[in-house]
């Protein structure tokens, strides 16, 4: 009978040492999907640590099947979902469907927080946001949610501080376009 040393994993030995255990950086979302009832993809935004692995091919079925799924399922049905290896936490606003890819060990309850956060930093910025707001205003959309999570991690609680952000860009862009310029083209 050989011995074999702790931390060491087998088949046998599943134990392993807490000094052993390797430091992988695991985001709390993994990707986060907004699309409508009709299952038009709105915005997307992927936070996986390998991102080179996944190709533009693997994204987009990843996309439609996690559409399909959610679309299909009835609304009395629960938010959370186990798909693959992950969960998918969800939540309907009106005519959109905001989702979140999440690992299994991430907490639920705290993914749909973050994604009311998401909905109410939206309806502030444009009032009452609807899918049109979305589609022509996506840049905005974008940078709201960079401004709350980076890495798939929240950066920002305060909705004030991200309105604070997004205001201090939209300044930033005025200033970039003088307004003299499209009466001098004979535009203005």
């Amino acid at each position: 009978m050989t011995t074999i040393p702790y931390g060491v994993i087998t088949e046998h030995n599943p134990i392993q040492s807490p000094s052993k255990v390797p430091l992988t950086p695991k985001n709390m979302i993994q990707f986060m999907l907004l699309f409508s009832r009709q299952g038009k993809c709105r915005l997307q935004k992927w936070y996986e640590c390998n991102e080179m692995s996944m190709t533009e091919k693997s994204k987009k079925k990843i996309t439609r099947e996690l559409i399909a799924n959610i679309l299909t399922r009835k609304a009395k049905m629960s938010s959370f979902l186990e798909w693959k290896d992950l969960k998918v936490v969800y939540k309907r606003y009106a005519s959109l469907y905001f989702c979140a890819a999440i690992e299994q060990t991430d907490n639920e309850l705290v993914t749909l927080e973050v994604i009311h956060r998401y909905v109410e930093l939206l309806d502030k910025y444009f009032g009452s946001v609807c899918e049109l707001d979305i589609i022509f205003n996506f840049e905005k959309a974008y940078f709201m949610l960079d401004e709350l999570l980076l890495g798939g991690e929240i950066q920002e609680t305060s909705k004030k501080n991200v309105l604070k952000a997004i205001a201090a860009q939209d300044l930033l862009q005025e200033d970039e376009t003088p307004q003299g310029f499209f009466e001098d083209a004979g535009l203005g």
